[in-house]
C-alpha cells in the first residue's frame, strides 16, 4: 500500500502508525506513532504543499500551475495553515534559564527582569 491509498482509505481521519519496518536492514520497530502533520494532509493537501515548496513560495507561479487566481491560492494556504501546528522557533527563555544567565554575568538584573516579565 502507498501512502495515497493510505491517506484515501483514512478520508481525514487521524491515525496511528503502530509498526516501522527499516527498508534494507530488517529492524522492525513497534508502539504508537502519529505520522507528520505534513502526512496528515489529504493527498491533493500534500500535492498542494509540494508544488509551493518547488515554487518557492511563489504565488504568482502557483496560480500558473493550478490555473486559479490568487485568493484561491491564500485562501488554500490559509486553510492548510490552520490544520498545522507551528513550532514557536523563538521561545520565551525559562525563568531558570534567565537566571542563569543572570548567574553567569551576561546580562544585568534589569535585562533579567525586562526578560522575565516579557514571558509573562
Amino acid at each position: 500500500m502507498d501512502w495515497q491509498e493510505l491517506t484515501d482509505l483514512t478520508r481525514g481521519q487521524r491515525f496511528v502508525v503502530e509498526r516501522v519496518r527499516l527498508a534494507g536492514t530488517g529492524v522492525v520497530v513497534e508502539g504508537q506513532f502519529e505520522p507528520p502533520q505534513l502526512a496528515q494532509l489529504g493527498v491533493d493537501d500534500q500535492v498542494f504543499v509540494a508544488a509551493f515548496v518547488r515554487s518557492h513560495g511563489s504565488i504568482k507561479e502557483m496560480e500558473r500551475i493550478f490555473g486559479v487566481s490568487y485568493p484561491t491560492i491564500k485562501s488554500r494556504l490559509n486553510r492548510i495553515a490552520e490544520q498545522l501546528d507551528f513550532v514557536d522557533t523563538d521561545p520565551a527563555p525559562s525563568g531558570a534559564d534567565v537566571v542563569d544567565r543572570l548567574r553567569r554575568g551576561e546580562i544585568s538584573v534589569e535585562e533579567a527582569l525586562a526578560e522575565l516579565e516579557k514571558s509573562r
